[in-house]
C-alpha cells in the first residue's frame, strides 16, 4: 500500500536500510558458491574463461552491497558501494552477452568461430592474479560454450550426483530447465546481473529525486 501511495518515499526509505544491500550481496555470493561447490565440484562442470570473469563480477557486486550495508545513510560509503556494484553488474552483463554468443556458436555445427579467443589464462581487472591466488575458483579449466559434465574416469558418484550428471549430459549443458533447454547459463547470468542493475538504477534514482526535493 505504501509503495503504491508514495513510491519515491517508500523506495528511498527501503534503500536506506541494510536489508536490501545485504540481500543483494547474499544472492550474488550464493550464486558463485553454488556454481563452484555444486556444479563444478559435484557435477564436474569445468568453468571457462568467461565463467570465472562472471564469478569475479558477481563477487564484486556482493562487495558493493556489503560496503553500503556498513552504513546505508553514509553518503561516501553509499557512493563507493553503489559504484562498485554498478561496475560489477554492467561488466557482468557484457560478459554474459559474450558468453551467450559463444554458446550459440559452439552449438552450431556450421559456425565454430565463436569459440575462438577463449583463453586458459584469464586477465582480471587491475591485474589481480586471482587464478594464482585461488585457482579452484578462478582458473579456467573448461572450454567456452561447453558446460556439460565431464566425469573423470573411475569417479564414484552418489545416486543424486549421477541423476544430475545424467540430466545435464542429456541436455548437452546447463539450462535452467534442462529437458527444454530453456535459458542457458550465460542467459541466466545475464538475468541476474540485469535484475541487480535495474535495482541499482531504481535506488539511485529515488535517492537523487529526494536530494533534489530537499
Amino acid at each position: 500500500m505504501a509503495l503504491r501511495l508514495s513510491p519515491v518515499d517508500t523506495l528511498f526509505e527501503w534503500q536506506n536500510q541494510r536489508f536490501p544491500w545485504i540481500l543483494m550481496a547474499i544472492v550474488m555470493a550464493g550464486l558463485v558458491l553454488v556454481s563452484h561447490v555444486f556444479f563444478q565440484n559435484l557435477l564436474f562442470m569445468a568453468p571457462c574463461e568467461h565463467c570465472v570473469y562472471i564469478r569475479f563480477l558477481m563477487l564484486t557486486v556482493a562487495a558493493g552491497g556489503l560496503i553500503v550495508a556498513i552504513s546505508p545513510k553514509n553518503i561516501p560509503l553509499k557512493l563507493l558501494g553503489a559504484a562498485t556494484a554498478f561496475y560489477g553488474s554492467t561488466v557482468g552483463i557484457i560478459n554474459s552477452i559474450k558468453l551467450n554468443k559463444i554458446h550459440h556458436a559452439a552449438h552450431d555445427p556450421e559456425n565454430f568461430f565463436g569459440v575462438q579467443g577463449c583463453s586458459m589464462e584469464p586477465h582480471f581487472p587491475f591485474g589481480l592474479p586471482l587464478a594464482q591466488w585461488a585457482p579452484e575458483w578462478f582458473k579456467p579449466t573448461g572450454d567456452c560454450g561447453f558446460d556439460a559434465p565431464i566425469v573423470p574416469a573411475g569417479a564414484a558418484l552418489s545416486g543424486v550426483q549421477q541423476w544430475f550428471v545424467n540430466l545435464y549430459t542429456a541436455s548437452d549443458g546447463w539450462y535452467l530447465i534442462p529437458p527444454l533447454k530453456f535459458i542457458n547459463m550465460a542467459q541466466a547470468c545475464f538475468l541476474a546481473f540485469g535484475v541487480i542493475f535495474a535495482v541499482l538504477i531504481t535506488m539511485v534514482a529515488v535517492w537523487e529525486i529526494k536530494a533534489v526535493r530537499a
